[in-house]
C-alpha cells in the first residue's frame, strides 16, 4: 500500500533536487505548458535556468512546501506572504521590458500572464498566495497536492489566494475550503482560463 504523502518545508540545501522535480512536474501544468508551447528552446530555458532560479529565490524569500514519501518528492508548491501589490506590479513591468528586448511567443505569453495576475490580485493584505503547485505525473491522484493545501490552510493565520488553472484543480481547492471570487481571467492566444479563489482563515 502506498504511503500517505508527508508535507514538509523545503530547505535551501535541497534547491537542486527540488528544482529538478519542479521543472519536470511543471512542464504540463496548464499555464506553463501554454507559455512553452511549440518552443523547445523555451522548454530548455525553463528546465535549466528559470525553474532553478524560481526555486532558489522562493527558498530565500518565500516558502517552498513539499509532499512526498521518505526522501522522494512528489509535489512542489511555492507560497508567498503578500503585504502589498507592489511585488506583482514590479514583476509584470520587468517582464514587459524583457519581452520587448527578447521577442518570441513564450515571452509574450508570460508577460500576458503576469500583467493579468497583477491587475486582478486581491488588495486585502496580508494574505498567503499559492503561486504554483505541481505534482510529478507518476504521483498524481495520490493526494500530494491536497496534503499540501490542507496542511497550509490548517495552519493559516491569514486568508489565502490562488488561481485554479483547470476545473479539476478548482474542485480540489474547493474541497480544501477555497471559494471562487470575481470573474475568470481569460488569457489571450487560446490560453487557459484562470479561476481566482480565496480561503478565509
Amino acid at each position: 500500500m502506498q504511503n500517505q504523502p508527508r508535507v514538509r518545508r523545503a530547505e535551501l540545501s535541497e534547491a537542486t533536487e527540488v528544482a529538478r522535480v519542479f521543472a519536470r512536474a511543471a512542464l504540463d501544468e496548464a499555464v506553463t505548458a501554454w507559455v512553452l508551447e511549440d518552443s523547445p528552446e523555451a522548454v530548455e530555458y525553463f528546465r535549466n535556468e528559470r525553474a532553478p532560479e524560481m526555486i532558489t529565490n522562493a527558498l530565500k524569500e518565500d516558502q517552498v512546501w513539499l509532499a512526498g514519501s521518505g526522501s522522494d518528492i512528489w509535489a512542489v508548491s511555492i507560497w508567498q506572504t503578500v503585504t502589498s501589490a507592489d511585488r506583482f506590479e514590479v514583476e509584470a513591468a520587468e517582464l514587459r521590458a524583457l519581452a520587448g528586448q527578447v521577442p518570441g511567443r513564450p515571452f509574450e505569453r508570460i508577460t500576458a500572464v503576469t500583467t493579468a495576475l497583477a491587475a486582478r490580485h486581491p488588495r486585502e493584505f496580508p494574505h498567503q498566495y499559492l503561486q504554483v503547485i505541481v505534482t510529478l505525473p507518476e504521483f498524481r491522484g495520490k493526494g500530494a497536492g491536497a496534503a499540501i493545501i490542507t496542511d497550509r490552510v490548517k495552519s493559516a493565520t491569514t486568508p489565502a489566494y490562488l488561481e485554479a488553472s483547470t476545473e479539476r484543480s478548482q474542485r480540489l481547492y474547493e474541497r480544501c475550503g477555497f471559494a471562487r471570487i470575481g470573474d475568470q481571467i481569460v488569457l489571450p492566444d487560446n490560453g487557459p482560463t484562470l479561476r481566482p479563489m480565496w480561503f478565509q482563515s
